[in-house]
């Protein structure tokens, strides 16, 4: 994961309080005026910090906006997180033994994945303008945010799903192997068009309602599902 874009990092807890602070401000004014319209000492006032603090971390507004998209990114990922290991906890024994449980089912991956990232953009002020890191007004992205998304993915999904060499789910113990599985290129490709297709249709979801149209969101689950079948079912 790239480093945010600090000019310099929290080393005390007070410190990082106040960047915690000043992130906390960006994210409410995006909410509240839009990109074009924040401005550092709005932030500054906001979060209730001398101007010469938010200059501490932050060259302009930018920089600030794009490590509020890496701090979305790891609360998405926390978030993620803590869904993946509570369906690990509650997963029956698996056939091996009662100390061994089956890997999680990819369907529920796909579930998971899908209903953090609306309730973030439901409920994280700002995120609907940053996100992870998409593309600001009057600027190209220093990154692609969908790479760092599946770069997440790979981490949180991978042991968990079993994949053996980046392809297909690991057969159980004395199956034999699945032939030819993809490369570990090939499963992050594949990963990364199902991000990109679903960041598409999910955008279109939320213009047509701001909550996210059910139908709409129902369908990018099961083209999600449908794409990800031959690779992960």
């Amino acid at each position: 994961m790239p480093t945010p874009p600090l000019r310099r990092a929290p080393v005390q807890r007070r410190s990082a309080e106040r960047l915690d602070r000043i992130l906390d401000a960006c994210a409410r004014l995006l909410e509240e005026v839009g990109y074009e319209a924040l401005s550092t000492r709005a932030v500054a006032e906001r979060a209730a910090v001398p101007i010469g603090s938010v200059y501490r971390f932050f060259p302009n507004k930018r920089a600030m906006a794009e490590a509020l998209a890496h701090r979305n990114l790891d609360e998405y990922s926390a978030r993620v997180e803590d869904r993946l290991a509570a369906l690990d906890a509650a997963a029956a024994p698996g056939p091996s033994g009662p100390d061994r449980r089956r890997s999680l089912d990819w369907r529920q991956a796909v579930e998971v994945v899908v209903e953090e990232y609306l309730a973030m953009k439901r409920g994280a002020p700002g995120f609907a303008l940053v996100e992870f890191g998409a593309p600001l007004p009057g600027a190209a992205a220093r990154e692609r945010p969908n790479d760092l998304v599946v770069d997440r993915l790979i981490g949180l999904l991978g042991e968990r799903l079993g994949l053996a060499d980046g392809g297909r789910p690991r057969p159980p113990d004395g199956a034999d192997a699945c032939p030819g599985p993809p490369a570990p290129e090939r499963l992050r490709l594949v990963l990364l068009i199902a991000v990109e297709a679903a960041d598409a249709v999910l955008r279109l979801a939320f213009r047509a309602d701001p909550q996210g149209d059910p139908e709409i969101v129902a369908e990018a689950k099961e083209l999600l599902r449908r794409y990800l079948e031959p690779v992960l079912g």
